[in-house]
């Protein structure tokens, strides 16, 4: 029998005072705590054998004296989630949690400066220009610039001479364009900042083995072709190097490292082989094409490690902003 209170950890006490409190207290708790907790307590539990009375009762008004002492409570987002979850739908709760979670910012126009301009452009250009010079002369003016350099010309000049005319706004319309932000601009773009499910797992099949990437597609292709489709789609492979400009592949050349790079062109088309080989020098092409030649046959587990290394180098390369990679469409330019 356990009765000596020095030897109890804290997680051996939060079971204890769990147990004690019983079924519907306790479920309640429960409901508080993340699957690691659960997890712990439970199995803590689980192997408390028996516990003594007084050790109970030592334990019980251990709790009593430190609830009342305490000052604190501790709030963050999962347990403002879960109070919310009590009160109304999972809709709701959700919407109200996507927009606190939203960019990082104390007030809307802390807000609006974390928010990419390409985006804020592409909203504000459908606004009225009387509107958009109020925002603009709101955030920082470096921000600002970026935003007007990215609108319509004519429409921008409009947005530039209103900024130009405007005195102090007054505080009903500022507060009136805040709301609008609030509600339709910051609370839509929370809920599309969530990454497509498609254009994830399209990035997870880029990483995948050939032969594993084949028959995972194979599988959903026969369990769902439209998904399968759309990731087939949005993956971005090795081939699609054949989209880069001439001065991409350059630079893609210039960091790549010269034996990955033959044997990733081991096993590439003829097209794609040609292009690289274009935009090198005589002399790189020769030595690249003879280096190929003498490494005789190799491993498709090899071509497609040292493809999908090329392919990683060209997608950090855009993130730089050194090259632009288009989609495996065509479509359109997408810097990944």
């Amino acid at each position: 029998m356990r009765d000596d209170y020095r030897t109890i950890s804290g997680t051996e006490k939060a079971a204890l005072l769990l147990m004690t409190l019983g079924e519907a207290h306790s479920a309640a708790l429960f409901s508080l705590m993340d699957d690691d907790e659960i997890r712990e307590i439970s199995q803590t539990m689980a192997q408390l054998g028996t516990v003594s009375s007084d050790l109970i009762e030592r334990l019980l008004v251990e709790f009593a004296d430190q609830v009342s002492s305490t000052g604190t409570m501790v709030g963050n987002y999962d347990n403002t989630e879960r109070l919310l979850l009590k009160v109304m739908d999972k809709e709701r709760v959700d919407n109200i949690m996507e927009e606190i979670r939203g960019p990082a910012g104390r007030t809307m126009w802390e807000k609006l400066a974390n928010v990419n301009e390409s985006v804020l452009a592409n909203y504000l250009k459908n606004e009225y220009p009387q509107t958009v010079a109020v925002i603009l002369s709101k955030i920082r003016p470096e921000h600002a610039s970026r935003v007007l350099g990215l609108l319509p010309e004519p429409f921008a000049m409009e947005v530039i001479m209103r900024m130009l005319r405007m005195e102090s706004v007054q505080k009903d319309v500022l507060d009136d364009v805040e709301r609008t932000l609030r509600n339709e601009f910051m609370s839509n773009l929370a809920r599309t900042a969530r990454r497509d499910s498609h254009e994830m797992m399209a990035d997870i099949f880029n990483f995948l083995d050939r032969t594993v990437e084949s028959r995972f597609m194979s599988s959903l292709e026969e369990r769902n072709r439209d998904s399968a489709e759309k990731i087939k789609a949005l993956m971005f492979t090795f081939e699609d190097l054949g989209k880069l400009d001439p001065g991409g592949v350059q630079t893609l050349l210039s960091s790549a490292e010269k034996d990955k790079l033959a044997i990733a062109l081991k096993g590439a088309s003829d097209t794609l082989r040609e292009l690289f080989f274009s935009n090198m020098s005589e002399r790189a092409a020769k030595i690249m094409n003879e280096d190929m030649q003498a490494m005789g046959p190799v491993r498709l587990k090899d071509v497609d490690e040292a493809q999908m290394y090329m392919v990683t180098m060209a997608k950090d390369l855009a993130d730089k902003g050194e090259i632009v990679l288009a989609d495996s469409k065509g479509d359109d330019e997408l810097v990944y």
